[in-house]
């Protein structure tokens, strides 16, 4: 073969390996990229006071924080100085189409019915209030459950006999708290026979009543002076007076919604968790799972929804808001310790009856 065939054959050859390969790799060079996976968007409207509360709304973050970890969420979160602002921030959230809007608080009603009525493909949830439209889901406790448990405690650790309540609105849900923990000391009044009393006060009208700590102070302090030893409170950010009172004088106090025993350390006997941040994982989770159905959910405490903290071990939850703080550690221990064996026992046999129907606690 002649050398200039040889080199046409060779330079044929190239070129016929080339279009191969180029039909392999060019339809993907070509291709668009594959567009990057959109973010579950959530859009929280906290209630007045804000996170920090140490109670309601920092229940509800817990909660959030959880689904960022496990479910890959992102959210954002508004804090109405004003219920008037909620409203405002429902609104936004709905134009910005959020996967799912959750409000914190009875005080959200108003607002959420007519945005959710403006904006009917979009999902709600809402804590502590049931709402009756078809894309809200109500998320609700029944707080006297915990609060019988409250009463209860309360009643075996008193040394004087005389123990205190103080709320933040004369509203029903925190009725509820009221009623449940006078249900629970009249209950072991009868049980063992005893005779512990019990004071209550609320500190305003109007939703300023869950962060004025210097009112829940003046209260609880009004309650001592009248002999009460122990006291609990369903006031949000108002109940940080309520614990400052008690570490002045030498009393103790039961703390609400989340566990704030190491806001005073040796100063709160317990608190009565109500688990918000479970209800708003469940709601962010089943509406992320396409199982999102409106209606209301009730958390107790068979649900595991409600309760009293450990009454026997510090946990990994004070321990970490403590920053590990030994001497801080050692005075909720101490606390603890104070908590005879037989009282322990006794709550935990109340929170079995209450969870298998043989205790119905008063809420009304």
């Amino acid at each position: 073969m002649q050398k200039g065939n040889t080199k046409l054959l060779v330079a044929a050859v190239v070129a016929l390996v080339l279009i191969v390969a180029l039909a392999f790799i060019l339809p993907g060079m070509l291709r668009e990229p594959e567009p990057e996976p959109v973010a579950f968007r959530v859009g929280v409207v906290l209630s007045t006071g804000g996170r920090g509360d140490n109670s309601f709304n920092d229940a509800a973050i817990v909660g959030l924080e959880k689904a960022v970890a496990e479910l890959g969420i992102e959210f954002s979160y508004q804090e109405p100085a004003e219920v008037p602002q909620m409203e405002e921030f429902h609104r936004l959230f709905a134009q910005e189409k959020m996967d799912l809007i959750i409000g914190v608080g009875f005080l959200q009603a108003d607002a959420i019915t007519k945005v959710a009525q403006e904006f009917p493909e979009q999902k709600w949830a809402v804590v502590d209030t049931v709402i009756d439209l078809p894309n809200v889901k109500s998320l609700v406790f029944r707080e006297h459950e915990g609060s019988f448990l409250a009463g209860a405690l309360a009643n075996m650790m008193t040394e004087t006999n005389n123990v205190g309540f103080v709320g933040g609105m004369q509203i029903p849900l925190i009725t509820r708290f009221k009623l449940g923990y006078m249900h629970g000391v009249e209950h072991v009044n009868a049980l063992r026979g005893r005779n512990v009393t019990v004071q209550s006060a609320y500190i305003g009208t109007t939703g300023a009543a869950f962060r004025d700590p210097g009112r829940g102070k003046e209260l609880a302090l009004a309650q001592i002076a009248q002999g009460a030893d122990i006291i609990y409170h369903a006031a949000g950010g108002s109940g940080q007076g309520v614990f400052e009172a008690a570490a002045e004088k030498g009393v103790k106090a039961i703390g609400v919604d989340s566990n704030q025993n190491w806001v005073k350390p040796g100063s709160i006997l317990a608190s009565m968790m109500k688990r918000v941040d479970v209800a708003v994982f469940d709601a962010i989770k089943a509406t992320k799972e396409g199982t999102f159905a409106a209606g209301a959910t009730s958390f107790g405490v068979k649900e595991g929804g409600i309760g009293l903290t450990d009454l026997a071990a510090v946990t990994d939850v004070e321990k970490a808001a403590l920053n590990n703080d030994a001497a801080q550690i050692a005075l909720i221990q101490a606390m603890k310790d104070a908590i005879p064996a037989d009282v322990r026992q006794l709550i935990a046999d109340l929170s079995a009856q209450i969870a298998d129907g043989r205790i119905v606690v008063r809420s009304e």
